[in-house]
């Protein structure tokens, strides 16, 4: 086997919420295979921290905020160059609560952060990546949004919006060189976001997978790895499951 397999040199990859749990996985992932990475996360400290260990960039925003995006695409075309990939990472849960028990006010924040956010931020770079004729997006989902999680509808529903909008991307560039967009939907993923979160709705999102245990973040960076990658150039408006075989379809 060729040893420049899934290689990412020259390759430049801005990853959402890159500071910690998962999106640092998939950041010191794509690093190690060559590729340079800004981590984009709301908290300065833990971008920088990333940015700093993988000789990055750390750029400091909101992903629901136009004026950020645009000033963070900037900075980082200005530190490494034009953008190559795109992880949407960065997510909320929300408060955990029935339906009837939740203001509309978590249901909007929600979906700001999980699906405008990404919605911005691809809006902002696919021009660039079209007149390149090259790009790699990946829209981090949940299984959430393919069976719906009890009290936690407004994240359940932000996920199989993301899913949608991914599946719509994709179709769009087509013809437009080599770029394509694809989802992933993790199980439960040991990562800090599982903090805010009843221990009984963790419990019940882990006793619907088959394997008994909540996934790892490097697990699902090596699955992000084959996507952004040259290989996966005929794989575009798939949603690939992470799930430890709660979802089969």
């Amino acid at each position: 086997m060729a040893d420049n397999f899934f290689r990412l040199d020259g390759k430049v990859a801005i990853v959402t919420g890159g500071g910690q749990g998962i999106g640092e996985a998939i950041c010191r992932r794509l690093a190690a295979a060559g590729a340079k990475i800004a981590v984009f996360d709301l908290s300065q400290a833990n971008a920088e921290k990333v940015a700093k260990s993988l000789g990055g960039a750390a750029v400091v925003g909101s992903v629901t905020s136009e004026t950020d995006i645009a000033r963070v695409v900037k900075e980082t075309e200005a530190k490494l160059g034009p953008i190559d990939i795109i992880v949407n990472n960065a997510g909320i849960t929300g408060k955990a609560g029935k339906t009837w028990e939740l203001e509309r006010e978590v249901m909007v924040n929600v979906l700001d952060v999980n699906v405008v956010g990404p919605f911005l931020l691809c809006k902002a770079i696919l021009p660039g990546m079209m007149v390149r004729k090259y790009g790699r997006i990946v829209n981090i989902a949940s299984v959430a949004g393919k069976e719906g999680n009890p009290t936690m509808g407004p994240y359940s529903a932000s996920k199989a919006a993301i899913i949608a909008l991914t599946k719509s991307m994709a179709k769009e560039v087509v013809g437009h060189g080599d770029i394509t967009v694809n989802s992933i939907s993790p199980a439960v993923i040991h990562t800090p976001i599982l903090d805010g979160l009843p221990q009984s709705t963790v419990d019940y999102m882990v006793s619907r997978i088959p394997m008994g245990r909540t996934g790892k973040p490097e697990e699902v960076a090596s699955l992000v790895h084959f996507l952004v990658s040259g290989e996966a150039s005929f794989t575009t408006a798939q949603c690939y499951d992470i799930s430890g075989g709660r979802s089969t379809y």
